[in-house]
């Protein structure tokens, strides 16, 4: 699907209510239809977190284009494309399940769309080589969904879960690169726990490292079996044993980390001034790349000691609206328990 054009996925903080159709999709979308209406018409690959937060900042953006560089299922696109008729999608995604439902998601909106067969650390590609559907607009926001999406965690077969019995997979791209199971059987004990580590595996990191290449799994099961055998009932924490070792997996087999540091900067280099970055995380080691790349922007670099003040020139080039991050109500949270753990942040491009 890549390079196909098709109907397709600030701080204010009004409810989200009635669409405001736009001219090339009132047909599609009659006035007066709720978004939630519309919603269920579609199909539920992903339930977006902090949906309407998100809305309510691509809604007050000017005429352009936006970027979702993490497309998935199209909700957010869906959700911002029928609030903001000023604006066209550019949507980026690695798995060819998402492209597909966010193909058929936003099939009301022609001339606005187009999905593109990428990663967000190719972004800065994905721009220079669509010239002709940006149309010299500006790119006036992007949006970076992180982590693993709801229909990868339910997808048994797509071994992202402990919660079914799979092949180890996890790869977001099913038709390249290594799976969880190849990377078990080239990586070492110490790298491995190094990993395990860096993603809060701490206590347990090598026990679990060395019971795991060990029995070198094939599958979620006997990974999951894997991990159990190396940590003591008394010492389990609340939750399942295995959370943070299918995370640490799934985000080296995917460099989930390498692609967000250079999807960020790219980021920042193809917005327009006044454009904005909003970048959702699930976890401390997403948030912490995401905070530390938006200080070092808005402060240029600048290590001066805070109370001489800058004396080494450093120019920032980005404003953040806040220095924490935002979190899901508890409204959203009750209805959807997977936004719990999201962080919200944002940042906004200015002259240097």
């Amino acid at each position: 699907m890549q390079g196909v054009d098709q109907q397709y996925r600030p701080r204010t903080m009004r409810s989200l209510a009635i669409v405001k159709t736009a001219r090339d999709t009132s047909s599609a979308f009659p006035s007066g239809f709720t978004i939630e209406r519309l919603q269920m018409a579609q199909n539920n690959f992903h339930q977006p977190v902090l949906e309407q937060e998100i809305v309510e900042l691509f809604a007050g953006l000017d005429t352009g284009v936006y970027i979702d560089a993490t497309l998935g299922g199209a909700g957010h696109a869906f959700a911002i494309l029928s609030r903001a008729p000023q604006l066209r999608v550019l949507g980026i995604d690695r798995d060819p399940d998402a492209r597909a439902a966010a193909l058929r998601r936003l099939a009301g909106f022609e001339g606005r769309t187009k999905i593109v067969d990428a990663t967000f650390a190719e972004l800065a590609r994905v721009v220079s080589e669509n010239d002709k559907y940006l149309h010299g607009e500006s790119i006036v926001g992007v949006l970076m969904d992180l982590g693993v999406s709801s229909h990868q965690l339910d997808e048994t077969s797509r071994g992202f879960s402990f919660r079914g019995d799979a092949p180890l997979d996890m790869r977001m791209d099913p038709t390249k690169g290594e799976t969880a199971a190849q990377y078990l059987a080239r990586v070492d004990q110490h790298e491995f726990a190094r990993v395990l580590r860096e993603n809060g595996e701490n206590r347990f990191a090598g026990a679990i490292a060395k019971s795991v290449l060990e029995r070198q799994p094939k599958s979620t099961a006997e990974l999951t079996d894997a991990v159990e055998r190396a940590v003591p009932m008394a010492a389990r924490r609340r939750g399942h044993v295995a959370t943070r070792v299918f995370q640490a997996l799934r985000i080296e087999v995917n460099q989930e980390v390498e692609q967000l540091e250079t999807g960020l900067e790219d980021a920042l280099d193809v917005l327009a001034l006044g454009g904005i970055l909003a970048v959702i995380s699930y976890h401390s080691g997403e948030d912490r790349v995401v905070k530390a790349t938006l200080r070092n922007a808005e402060t240029g670099g600048c290590t001066c000691p805070p109370e001489l003040g800058c004396v080494c020139g450093a120019v920032g080039r980005v404003s953040v609206f806040k220095a924490s991050a935002q979190l899901a109500s508890a409204t959203e949270i009750a209805a959807n328990p997977r936004a719990r753990s999201a962080r919200l942040r944002i940042a906004r491009k200015i002259a240097p």
